[in-house]
Order: C-alpha cells, then sequence, then structure tokens
C-alpha cells in the first residue's frame, strides 16, 4: 500500500511522468496505470501456493508424518530428509512444496497456545502464604553490596514482610520464616515456593516433589504443608513475583544506606506495617491492615521458634579452631583434634560436642577471618604462657583498662608471663570483674605484682566469715579451763639451773 499510495502522490501531485515513475520504482508501465486507478487497500486472491507435482505424494507424506510424530524429536525427519525419501518414491518436484507442507501440516496439529490468559483466583483468610527470594542493592556500613531479600506475602490479605541478609542459603531460609510468622502472629496453611535448592532436593513428576529434610523438620514444626510451582511457572505465586518488583520500587530506589543489617531489618518491618495502609487489590473499601486484622485469627498459633540452623560435622585443628565458611571459629583447648558438630544459623555459630554447647559466636560473613574466644586457649597457656605475648587469641583481647596496665606491668618483670596466666586462671573461676577490681587495688596501694593482685583477689573472693554458732547444752564446756602461764615458769625453773 506504501507504494500505490507513492505512485499516485508522485503522478498526481508532482505531475512526475508515468515512465520515469515505472523507471525509478523498477515496475511496468501497466502496473503504474493500475495503482494510479487503485484508491483502496489491494486484495490479493491466492491464499494457498499451489504444489500440482506434490499432489500425488500428498498422502505418502502425511503418512510418513503422521507416524513419526509418536517418534522421539531427535528420531524424526526433518523436511530435507523427507524430500529425499519423496525423490525415491520418484517424485520430481521442488523442495519448497515439500517444506511448505510440513510446516503446515504441523501446525494444524498443534493445539494454539493461550498466552497471557489466567484464571482470577480467590484465597480463604489464612489459606496460603507465598515466598520468594530476589536480590537488591545497599550500602551497609558504607560499603556497597549485593544483598539477598526473602518476600513473604499472605495471599488473602496481601499483608506482606520482607527481610534482607547477605546470602542466599538454607539456613537464611529457616530463619526468615521464624521472622515471617512472629510479624505474620501465626502460620497458614499452606505455603507456596519456587523449586530452590534450600527447599527440594528433586523434581519428580506432576507436583511431585522431594523436599529437603531440614526444610521439612521446619514445615512439621509449624504444621503448613509446602507446595513446589511448576517449574517456570511464576504466575502460579504471581502476588509475590509482583510483589518482588514492587518492593524494589519502593523500598530499595533510590539507594539505601544502613549502619548494620540488624538497622536495615527492622526498618523493612516497619515499612511493610506503613504499606499496610494502602487499599487492598480486591477490595478497594477496606485497606491491607484491616483485611490482615480479619485474617490473624486464621492462622495456627505459635507455640515455640523453630531452632533454625543447618548442622555440619568437623575435626577441629591442633590450633582449636574449625573452618567454617571461609572463616575460623576458636573451640575449647581440650577438644583439639576432636570431632565436633557446627550448627549454623543466620547470626551465630554453636559448636556442640556430646550433647552439649561447647563454643559459640557471632556469625562472620567475610574471608579468611579468625575469630577467637581467649578463654578457650587458657589450658594451653598453662603449658605454654610464652604465648601469651605473641599468641593471636591474646593480642587483640579487649581486656578491660586496670587489667591491661597491670598485665603489661607484669609482663616486664621476671617469669611475668607465668604470674598473669596464674591471675588469668584464678579469674576463670570467680569472673573477670573480681580480676578488675583486684588490678584497681593493686595500682592504688602502688605495688604492682602478681602476688598483691592475687591477694587481692583471694580476699575478694573469700568466703564470708561465719558467725557466732550456737551450740546445745549437751556440747556445752561444764568446766572451761583456764590459762596458767605460771606452768611454763615452773618448766623452766625445773629443766635450766641458772
Amino acid at each position: 500500500m506504501e507504494v500505490i499510495a507513492e505512485i499516485r502522490r508522485r503522478h498526481l501531485v508532482s505531475k512526475e511522468s508515468i515512465s520515469s515513475i515505472a523507471r525509478d520504482l523498477k515496475l511496468s508501465r501497466q502496473t503504474v496505470r493500475k495503482h494510479l486507478q487503485t484508491e483502496a487497500e489491494p486484495v490479493y486472491s491466492r491464499q494457498k501456493q499451489p504444489a500440482p507435482k506434490l499432489g500425488e505424494f500428498q498422502a505418502t507424506l502425511e503418512g510418513w508424518l503422521q507416524t513419526e510424530r509418536h517418534l522421539p524429536k531427535a528420531q524424526r525427519r526433518t523436511a530435507r530428509r523427507l524430500f529425499e525419501g519423496l525423490q525415491a518414491e520418484g517424485y520430481r518436484g521442488a523442495y519448497d512444496s515439500v517444506q511448505r507442507f510440513v510446516k503446515q501440516w504441523k501446525a494444524s496439529q498443534t493445539r494454539p497456545a493461550i498466552k497471557d490468559a489466567f484464571v482470577p483466583l480467590v484465597f480463604a483468610p489464612g489459606e496460603v502464604g507465598q515466598f520468594d527470594w530476589s536480590h537488591e542493592h545497599v550500602e551497609i556500613d558504607g560499603v556497597m553490596q549485593t544483598i539477598k531479600v526473602a518476600h513473604f506475602r499472605l495471599a488473602y490479605s496481601r499483608q506482606m514482610f520482607v527481610v534482607a541478609y547477605p546470602r542466599e542459603t538454607q539456613e537464611m531460609v529457616l530463619d526468615a520464616h521464624n521472622r515471617a510468622f512472629a510479624f505474620f502472629g501465626g502460620v497458614p496453611v499452606r505455603m507456596v515456593y519456587d523449586n530452590l535448592k534450600a527447599v527440594v532436593d528433586a523434581i519428580l513428576v506432576g507436583k511431585e516433589r522431594q523436599f529437603n529434610r531440614r526444610f521439612l523438620a521446619l514445615a512439621n514444626h509449624y504444621l503448613f504443608e509446602p507446595v513446589a510451582c511448576t517449574p517456570a511457572s511464576g504466575w502460579e505465586k504471581g502476588q509475590v513475583e509482583n510483589q518482588v518488583g514492587n518492593v524494589r520500587e519502593w523500598l530499595f530506589t533510590p539507594l539505601a544506606r544502613f549502619a548494620s543489617f540488624a538497622a536495615l531489618n527492622d526498618w523493612l518491618a516497619t515499612r511493610c506495617r506503613e504499606l499496610a495502609e494502602r487499599k487492598h487489590p480486591a477490595e478497594p473499601g477496606r485497606t491491607i491492615a484491616e483485611c490482615f486484622a480479619q485474617e490473624g485469627p486464621h492462622l495456627r498459633a505459635i507455640t515455640a521458634a523453630f531452632d533454625g540452623y543447618v548442622e555440619q560435622m568437623l575435626r577441629v585443628s591442633s590450633t582449636c579452631l574449625v573452618r567454617v565458611d571461609r572463616n575460623r571459629y576458636s573451640v575449647p583447648a581440650d577438644h583439639a583434634g576432636k570431632a565436633v558438630s557446627v550448627r549454623l544459623s543466620a547470626e551465630r555459630v554453636r559448636i556442640v560436642a556430646e550433647g552439649s554447647v561447647i563454643a559459640e559466636h557471632g556469625r562472620r560473613f567475610g574471608r579468611d577471618q579468625l575469630i577467637c574466644d581467649p578463654w578457650h586457649y587458657l589450658p594451653v597457656l598453662e603449658k605454654k604462657p610464652g604465648s601469651l605475648r605473641n599468641g593471636a587469641p591474646f593480642l587483640e583481647w579487649d581486656l578491660p583498662a586496670p587489667i591491661r596496665v597491670v598485665r603489661d606491668r607484669i609482663l616486664k618483670q621476671p617469669k611475668g608471663d607465668r604470674a598473669f596466666v596464674e591471675l588469668l586462671l584464678a579469674a576463670r573461676e570467680v569472673g573477670l570483674e573480681s580480676l578488675q577490681v583486684a588490678c584497681e587495688l593493686a595500682l592504688e596501694c602502688g605495688v604492682i605484682t602478681a602476688a598483691v593482685v592475687m591477694n587481692e583477689l583471694r580476699r575478694l573472693t573469700a568466703p564470708p566469715r561465719p558467725g557466732e554458732i550456737s551450740l546445745p547444752d549437751q556440747l556445752r564446756l561444764q568446766i572451761e579451763p583456764l590459762a596458767d602461764c605460771s606452768r611454763y615458769d615452773h618448766l623452766r625453773g625445773g629443766q635450766y639451773v641458772h
């Protein structure tokens, strides 16, 4: 139609000759004259390409296609191979006719896809919750980071909850559920997930899934039914999928800046409550907060939080360390060389042996960091007091100022390292506060030695003297003895003669 419009404009308006237009557009003059008389859009009558030579072979070709449609795709012949097969049968036509017929036949066998059409869903209060991850960019303590954000959404009320983590691991998933259910004040009947590795170990036929054992322990604790979506079918949890994009716009644009993850998560929880004052999308007459208040009683009550840790067995090194997630954490020295259980949670690292927690540290998320508790190394100091001066656990030990002053003075004295170790061993029994007071008393008197500090420490921690003891009459002396010093004079007079 563009060519027709150009021909008419050039001839009728610009008065260009038919020969010039035909030469310029590479058309015949007859065609140009025909288009000059055309005002409506042309209609092309031929809708199907004729293939006279293929006619007698169409039944054969269609039979081959019908038979091979049940074979695996790798075993089906292409249009080129089918063309070669027809040539062996006597076909003398062109390849294009065969290719066109194969394409049309396959199109007729394929059910037309319905794109971007969905069924509206309705959820009962407390029936369904949805979960998803997203990654966002924030500034934490002055450092740009890509963080992972866990998204939760109750399908009835549209109440959302988001919490941020440094990474996306199973212990983060478990901790996020604890926080979300505490925020909601209960647990929905079902939770819908993608097929993420922290939740699903294997995808089976249809909706069947092999869920992760640790995740099933979480579901069993809170008594919700886990449901995994069909792969690449995000619309099955469309509410939380839409929430991811909205939250990025509402909460992380422009760039969010916080001093720590704790401050960020407190702010996110506050914003979730504030955003609940918006109108409910399905019930414009009510807010999300009002619908959430209605949904709250339908959520299953929480009896206790789930202990969301991931456990692994590790061997303690000769330097009393276990390596966890590219960082090293200290363990009491009497467990060196032994196997221990390490329980990783979102914020803590607990080391367990024989059913008891023997060490606990705040979790670090950097790399190649050394996290030591100096008290774990006291048994080693007892045998090797010289390591007090250069031992990594003691160089950055944040001791109270009076203890540091006394330590520096004692270490300058002969055998001062062993003497200070004895003070630490005593403080392990009575507490670091008592040692601090003893050091302050020694500094006041001006005599700073290990013996003086130890004396002050023992006086502070000595048990109180018993009061007057009341005895029954049967145990009282009837005749109390009297002191007679003259007996000693008599003995001296009898033994020695002057």
